[in-house]
């Protein structure tokens, strides 16, 4: 079972900047996927980004396509999500995962 522990939330304004982490421990193998996902108050969780473990392959929602960018390390086993040209529409609540793993989610809150 992999473990994620997500981390760099918080209180941005409109064009700021933030950087999201998610750290993963336990096996993983290189066609494995780790995605960002996002969950919005009174909606459904929405696919943000996506970076397969052993190759270059991303995915983006066409909402973040240009402004986010996911990419991974693979010696500290962390995926990150720089996420720049925040605008309030982004705010929510985002969740690492990899297979059946979730990490716990962290707020990020775009707002003057």
């Amino acid at each position: 079972q992999v473990q994620l522990v997500e981390s760099g939330g918080g209180l941005v304004q409109p064009g700021g900047s933030l950087r999201l982490s998610c750290k993963a421990s336990g096996r993983i193998l290189s066609f494995d996927a780790m995605t960002w996902f996002r969950q919005a108050p009174g909606k459904e969780r929405e696919f943000v980004a996506s970076i397969r473990w052993g190759a270059r392959t991303r995915f983006y929602a066409n909402s973040v396509k240009g402004r986010f960018t996911i990419s991974r390390d693979n010696v500290e086993n962390t995926v990150y999500l720089q996420m720049n040209s925040l605008k309030p529409e982004d705010t929510a609540v985002y969740y690492c995962n990899l297979k059946s793993s979730w990490g716990q989610g962290t707020q990020v809150t775009v707002s003057s």
